[in-house]
C-alpha cells in the first residue's frame, strides 16, 4: 500500500510578500551599479567628469574660513592698489591653501604664497623669460626691486626690507594685488583680473566662488558690527 504525499503547501503569501520587499532594493542597486559600470566602459569621460566635480564640490567646501592674521595684510594691499581684499583672499586661497601647500612651489615653477611665475614677478622683458615663464633667473635678481622695476615685473617690496620676495607673505601678497590691479580689478574687472592671473576657466571659476563667498562672509560681519570696512 502506497503512502499518500502531504501536500507541499510552499511559502505563504506573507512570506514570498516580505521576500519581495527585502529583494527589490538590493535589485535596484544591482542595477544602479551594473548601469554605471557600463556608463564608465562607454564614456569614461562622464565618469571623470562627476568623480571631478564631486571632489571639487568636497574642495570648496573646505577652508572657507579666513585666517586672521592675513586679514590686516590684505587690507593694507588692497587699499593700495585700490582692489577688494577678499579678492586676495580668495586667490590666496585657491593658490596654495592660505600657504598650507608645502612646498610652496608648483610643478611648473610657480613660486611663492601667491604662485607667482618667475618671469612675471621680475618682468617678461628680463632675458630668456618665454613659453610659461620659469625663466633662468639669478636668485639676487629675482628679489632685486631695481631689476624688477627696470624689467616691469610685479614683484613689490612691500615691508621694506629692501627684497621684493614671493616667499614673504607680505611681498607676495601685495604684489598679487599689484597684478590684478594692472589687470583690470581696480577698474571693477574682476573675472578678466583673475584670467591674467591664470588663463583657465576653471581656475576663474573657482576664484570667483571664494570671492562670493568672502564677501558675503565680509557683509555679515559689516551689518553683525555696523562697521562697513569689514
Amino acid at each position: 500500500m502506497k503512502k499518500k504525499r502531504k501536500p507541499n503547501k510552499g511559502l505563504s503569501m506573507k512570506t514570498k510578500a516580505i521576500l519581495i520587499v527585502l529583494l527589490v532594493p538590493v535589485a535596484v542597486t544591482l542595477f544602479t551599479l551594473t548601469a554605471i559600470i557600463w556608463t564608465g566602459i562607454q564614456n569614461p569621460e562622464l565618469i571623470k567628469k562627476s568623480a571631478s566635480g564631486l571632489m571639487d564640490f568636497q574642495d570648496r567646501h573646505t577652508a572657507t574660513v579666513i585666517p586672521e592674521e592675513y586679514v590686516p595684510i590684505y587690507k593694507a594691499a588692497a587699499d593700495e592698489y585700490s582692489i577688494p581684499w577678499t579678492l586676495l583672499a580668495a586667490h590666496h586661497r585657491v593658490e596654495t591653501r592660505f600657504s598650507t601647500m608645502d612646498p610652496l612651489v608648483s610643478p611648473a615653477g610657480a613660486e611663492g604664497h601667491m604662485q607667482f611665475m618667475p618671469c612675471t614677478f621680475v618682468g617678461w622683458g628680463y632675458p630668456g623669460c618665454s613659453g610659461l615663464g620659469k625663466g633662468n633667473i639669478p636668485e639676487k635678481d629675482k628679489t632685486d626691486p631695481a631689476v624688477i622695476k627696470k624689467y616691469g615685473g610685479y614683484g613689490v617690496d612691500a615691508n621694506g626690507d629692501g627684497i621684493a620676495d614671493p616667499f614673504d607673505i607680505e611681498d607676495a601678497i601685495f604684489s598679487a594685488a599689484n597684478y590684478l590691479s594692472k589687470s583690470g580689478a581696480a577698474d571693477g574687472d574682476i573675472e578678466k583680473a583673475i584670467f591674467h592671473y591664470n588663463h583657465s576657466d576653471k581656475y576663474v571659476e573657482d576664484v570667483l566662488w571664494f570671492f562670493n563667498e568672502f564677501e558675503s562672509q565680509r557683509l555679515a560681519r559689516a551689518d553683525d558690527t555696523g562697521d562697513p570696512s569689514q
